[in-house]
């Protein structure tokens, strides 16, 4: 009764909705973003695509960790004392970064920079070292690992300064990659008690679980995880893979017949991946995975933009709406960070918001809550760059359907 009535309150805008449901396009770009004196590549980019972390080297020699916008260009974000520092992750706003830095002890430590300042999180009991890979959307929670020498190493969560074990499938080690946009999901790499590596997901619920293997795949690690840490990319044996709760995991093939592939970035509704392959002349490239579409060469589709000679080496981040892609590249005169703006800001889509097969409350709720925001995400369902009465509409109209 309840889908009815929606549906007959709304079905004089019909014509008018299915109007507005097509795909805007957006326009395509790239840009390089120089260095703080040599090389430089870029591991993570905020939600809108304002901001890009990672590092570079110096006109002094050493790596520093790098904070990117349009506004200011690179900003070297220094270290704690010491002479080098790298930065992996970024808030979903571009406020706060992670990554190592080497103290005056000449220790690696991870770091968690806001404001201007950067802040040794410290390490698991025993340990001496520290790195941080990854942030959660708000910056609250911080993923890494915590190391004694080359001995041992350890997974960490982090928050509201009390660092967290996360323990390990038997053979001690473990290290941290990403988490999900609430901090409650974390994936990475550990030992079994074969020795063999394997890639984990772990919850606050139900602590580290195996993700399994690809055929012949002893060495697995989990790198990216979607925003609901439902899809977790990365590598397993020489292939990229894709996992889900539903699916298990995937085999992402490659560009080339036989050649290797890593997963490193997810969208995050999951649907999008990001890393590197080989080409069928061997020519590593940066490359997009879609399910529709399967494994593309970032190099052909945006062939347009690189038309200097550049070329796409490795895809390391996506944002969440999936269209922004960082990583580093091969230019004509060094190694290079980049920002590759797709124009692809959303697929336009029914109402189902939540992407679960049914039109419902859920969805109306989202979109309500997301209203006026710009769309960075499936509220925005028709994909105009912003939640509003459009979108509003597509969910009333198809309100009931798949359920």
């Amino acid at each position: 009764m309840r889908q009815t009535s929606f549906r007959s309150s709304w079905v004089v805008l019909s014509a008018g909705v299915l109007s507005i449901a097509a795909t805007v396009g957006w326009s395509q770009s790239i840009t390089w973003l120089g260095s703080l004196g040599g090389t430089s590549q870029a591991y993570g980019v905020s939600a809108d695509g304002s901001v890009v972390v990672g590092w570079s080297f110096t006109y002094g020699g050493p790596d520093h960790a790098f904070r990117w916008t349009r506004a200011t260009g690179m900003q070297d974000l220094g270290t704690l004392g010491g002479s080098f520092s790298g930065a992996y992750g970024v808030s979903a706003d571009g406020s706060v970064v992670v990554g190592k830095a080497v103290d005056a002890a000449s220790q690696w430590r991870a770091f968690r920079w806001q404001n201007g300042v950067m802040q040794d999180i410290g390490v698991l009991p025993g340990d001496t070292e520290g790195v941080a890979y990854g942030v959660s959307a708000d910056g609250s929670v911080v993923v890494g690992e915590t190391r004694f020498g080359s001995v041992q190493w350890r997974a960490f969560r982090w928050q509201n300064g009390v660092m967290q074990d996360l323990g390990h499938l038997g053979g001690n080690n473990s290290t941290a990659y990403g988490v999900s946009a609430d901090g409650s999901v974390v994936v990475g790499n550990t030992y079994n008690a074969n020795f063999n590596m394997r890639a984990f997901r772990w919850t606050l619920a139900g602590g580290m679980e195996d993700l399994g293997s690809l055929p012949g795949g002893n060495y697995n690690i989990a790198y990216g995880v979607s925003a609901d840490g439902s899809t977790v990319v990365g590598v397993s044996g020489s292939r990229a893979f894709r996992w889900t709760q539903t699916t298990g995991m995937h085999d992402l093939g490659s560009l080339g017949d036989g050649v290797p592939s890593k997963a490193y970035g997810v969208s995050g509704d999951g649907s999008v991946v990001v890393g590197s392959t080989f080409d069928a002349s061997v020519q590593q490239c940066a490359f997009r995975w879609t399910p529709a579409g399967g494994m593309e060469d970032l190099n052909q589709t945006y062939a347009s933009l690189l038309t200097d000679g550049s070329r796409l080496i490795e895809a390391r981040a996506i944002s969440p709406d999936g269209r922004y892609i960082v990583g580093y590249g091969f230019r004509p005169q060094s190694t290079e960070a980049f920002l590759l703006d797709t124009g692809a800001r959303c697929t336009a889509h029914n109402g189902d918001v939540d992407n679960n097969n049914c039109v419902d409350d859920a969805d109306l709720l989202a979109v309500l809550f997301a209203f006026g925001n710009s769309g960075l995400g499936r509220e925005d369902v028709n994909c105009d760059g912003v939640v509003d009465d459009a979108d509003l509409l597509m969910v009333l109209f198809n309100f009931g359907g798949g359920c």
